[in-house]
């Protein structure tokens, strides 16, 4: 049985019903049935209104997985800890964790829930202890064996892998001879942490299938490619070197230094007054030629560092100007030098001093990066 309801509109809109068995007999043949009026057609100017169907309703939404990119930058990386105080004060749990260098120290004790132990660690070093970490080895591939270090680390992470933790973790590092790029998802997080902080010249390469690998800091400083690659949908990067003093050209008008000035500065006097961490520390004069040499010149250590971050500096620039992240968090340590690992207490702070700049900025671009589901 079919019928017709007009709208109010004056177009004819039609609904089909089952017919059942009895409809029939209602029907009396005597009585002729009476044809439907004629739809009214819409005037010749007058445009029919458009079928709307039922509205769907919308679509759930989802967080946008949140990933972290932790730089590189030596002792400045004890800024990492602060920043992550602050994320996770704030309720911000992030889905994925790449670390370069110390950046992957951090990480991988954020991911394994041992950053207590690592803050503590941090916190109690002093210029003493930090040279008794550093276990000198002339017969190696670096000035230090690192060994000590990674027995530390051994004593608190012990051999947890990367793929058993609750957060996705990688670290960076570099293959040496080839220069490749090596991402790091699998296996024991210690050997993965040691890999992605091998400085070259000064810790020993190590070895993961088959593969020398050291510090990913001369390939990729900031992962952010590695944080995207690894399923995160917004990166926040940390920046440990985004606070250098000078980032342009100078020209120096003149050079050499004058007779009567180092003929006048005892070796005693320039170590006191240009000192490294180890002429601070009344070391070994062998040792403390490490970081500065006595007549004030800077010492193997100081130039190597000097220039590895230089380079850093200047990949992190090309590197983040091809994938830039998300959000940028970057603590002003430029006070802070590569070798100042006893100044965590104040790298921390300044950390958290940059990471609490950027929180309204990071709750806002978050919520507008909800994922439709």
């Amino acid at each position: 049985m079919h019928f017709r309801r007009s709208g109010a509109t004056g177009g004819a809109q039609e609904e089909t019903a089952a017919a059942s068995p009895g409809d029939e007999a209602l029907v009396e043949p005597s009585a002729p049935a009476t044809p439907p009026p004629p739809a009214e057609q819409p005037e010749a100017n007058q445009t029919p209104p458009p079928r709307r169907g039922p509205r769907n309703p919308p679509h759930p939404r989802r967080p946008a997985r949140l990933g972290l990119a932790l730089g590189g930058g030596a002792a400045r990386g004890w800024a990492h800890i602060g920043a992550l105080r602050v994320l996770e004060k704030a309720g911000f749990a992030p889905d994925v964790v790449v670390g370069t260098s110390i950046g992957a120290v951090v990480g991988g004790c954020f991911a394994t829930g041992s950053l207590d132990i690592l803050e503590e660690f941090a916190t109690s070093l002093t210029r003493r202890r930090v040279m008794g970490l550093m276990d000198f080895s002339m017969g190696g591939s670096g000035l230090i064996s690192g060994n000590r270090l990674r027995q530390l680390l051994e004593q608190d992470i012990g051999r947890l892998r990367m793929e058993d933790l609750p957060a996705r973790f990688a670290t960076v590092a570099t293959e040496l001879g080839s220069g490749h790029e090596v991402w790091l998802t699998r296996g024991p997080v210690v050997d993965a942490m040691r890999a992605s902080y091998a400085l070259p010249g000064i810790f020993d390469p190590v070895c993961i299938g088959g593969r020398w690998l050291m510090d990913g800091a001369l390939v990729n400083p900031i992962p952010v490619t590695v944080a995207r690659a690894l399923g995160a949908e917004f990166v926040l990067a940390i920046n440990l070197n985004g606070d250098l003093r000078s980032n342009r050209a100078s020209t120096i008008p003149s050079h050499g230094p004058l007779e009567e000035d180092v003929a006048g500065a005892a070796p005693e006097e320039a170590t006191e007054k240009h000192g490294g961490i180890l002429g601070a520390l009344g070391a070994a004069r062998r040792i403390g030629r490490f970081a500065r040499r006595p007549d004030g010149a800077p010492g193997i250590g100081t130039v190597m560092m000097d220039a590895f971050n230089i380079t850093q500096d200047r990949i992190s620039r090309s590197r983040l100007a091809g994938d830039p992240p998300n959000l940028m968090v970057s603590p002003r340590l430029g006070q802070i030098g590569l070798f100042d690992f006893h100044r965590a207490t104040e790298a921390m702070q300044l950390g958290a001093e940059a990471a609490e700049r950027c929180l309204p900025e990071l709750e806002e671009m978050l919520e507008l990066a909800d994922i439709s589901g």
